[in-house]
């Protein structure tokens, strides 16, 4: 059901317009869930710090389990036992978790905050409400990186997706990541498979199996990852010439760390990833989740946290308003994957089929990875 006025009285919440909540009312502590590394600590100096300066009382304790979010909250479910408040998914997750009725349903206009000139959450976000209880935050890509170092002598820069499967032009080690999304899509678009047909074609059994097999020929020179601070490692470490991960891992490892490390741009999965609120929360930490949430994505909240990370604010009204990188003082619009020379040739995730598919896959890939 959504979450109506009346069902925010009865949970001793009062979300005015400005966003305030009774400080009796709100727990004292709150477990935020992100993925570690570069993106959590651009949410802890754009959204957590300052909410902490608002609230010196509260204690804020940062869970690194994203990446198992879905398989935790379920076990947390199961055993009555919810400890986290906040929780940073994936949409395709967060649509596991809504069907699943582990998380909780918002209305943007009761729960969100309106953009400076009045626009209402729910056209601010627009398209990006892609799920009933998700809360965007960001638009980021999965996208490649690779060495400019370890580019064979008289061959191009790798710029196409499908160079990742050319062992002959660009031998050497890739890392992908462990796991069946994004990695079959290119498999089948490197495979012939037009953009639009896909995801058709993934949802039958053939179609995945052509997916693994082109993956069965780069699969001895693959090292699979799976925290997003791996692929930068590897790459400067140079023990890899390419490997994927998502775009703000690599704009700190070439920006922030001046690693011989390039973008390839080429068939970038755009995705989104934002909060959701944990199902049947007791009240005082239900109204805690809410008054975080509704700062922490109001316009210039996410506008901030591209400050730091290049990752594009889901709200429209914050855009503008998106500057410098707040040490290294470079402006921040074309590191963005949204930005019109990098976004070329993209490739848009698809949220629906994930979280139709996501196990049986899963399953499948798993057994091909074992094999």
């Amino acid at each position: 059901m959504k979450l109506t006025t009346t069902l925010l009285a009865s949970t001793a919440v009062a979300v005015s317009a400005a966003g305030a909540v009774s400080a009796q009312d709100m727990a004292g502590s709150m477990t935020l869930v992100s993925w570690g590394g570069a993106y959590q600590t651009s949410q802890e100096r754009a959204y957590a710090e300052p909410y902490k300066e608002m609230n010196p009382d509260l204690e804020i304790v940062w869970d690194e389990s994203s990446a198992e979010a879905v398989a935790k909250l379920r076990a947390m479910d199961e055993a009555g036992n919810v400890t986290w408040d906040v929780v940073d998914v994936v949409a395709a997750d967060a649509l596991r978790l809504c069907d699943e009725g582990l998380a909780m349903e918002i209305d943007p206009e009761e729960v969100l905050a309106e953009a400076p000139d009045g626009t209402s959450a729910e056209d601010d976000f627009g398209d990006l409400l892609v799920g009933d209880c998700f809360i965007p935050q960001i638009v980021y890509s999965t996208t490649f990186g690779y060495r400019t170092d370890m580019v064979p002598e008289g061959a191009e820069a790798p710029n196409d997706i499908c160079d990742v499967f050319d062992l002959e032009t660009y031998p050497g080690k890739r890392a992908l990541e462990k796991r069946p999304i994004n990695n079959m899509e290119w498999a089948l678009l490197c495979d012939g498979v037009a953009k639009e047909d896909v995801y058709d074609v993934l949802a039958t059994p053939e179609g995945q199996q052509q997916a693994l097999d082109k993956l069965e020929t780069i699969k001895d020179d693959v090292i699979w990852w799976s925290a997003g601070a791996d692929t930068p490692q590897l790459l400067a470490d140079g023990e890899i010439f390419m490997g994927s991960t998502y775009n703000g891992r690599l704009f700190s490892v070439i920006e922030e760390q001046d690693q011989p490390v390039a973008m390839m741009w080429d068939a970038q999965v755009f995705d989104l990833d934002g909060w959701i609120i944990p199902a049947n929360l007791p009240e005082d930490r239900l109204a805690r989740a809410l008054d975080f949430i509704y700062f922490a994505t109001d316009t210039q909240r996410l506008a901030d946290q591209a400050k730091y990370i290049s990752y594009g604010p889901a709200r429209e009204s914050s855009a503008p308003l998106v500057g410098k990188h707040a040490d290294l003082g470079i402006e921040m619009a074309p590191h963005m994957p949204t930005d019109p020379e990098n976004s070329k040739n993209t490739f848009l995730y698809n949220y629906e089929f994930w979280a139709d598919y996501r196990d049986d896959i899963d399953a499948k890939f798993q057994a091909w990875l074992a094999g």
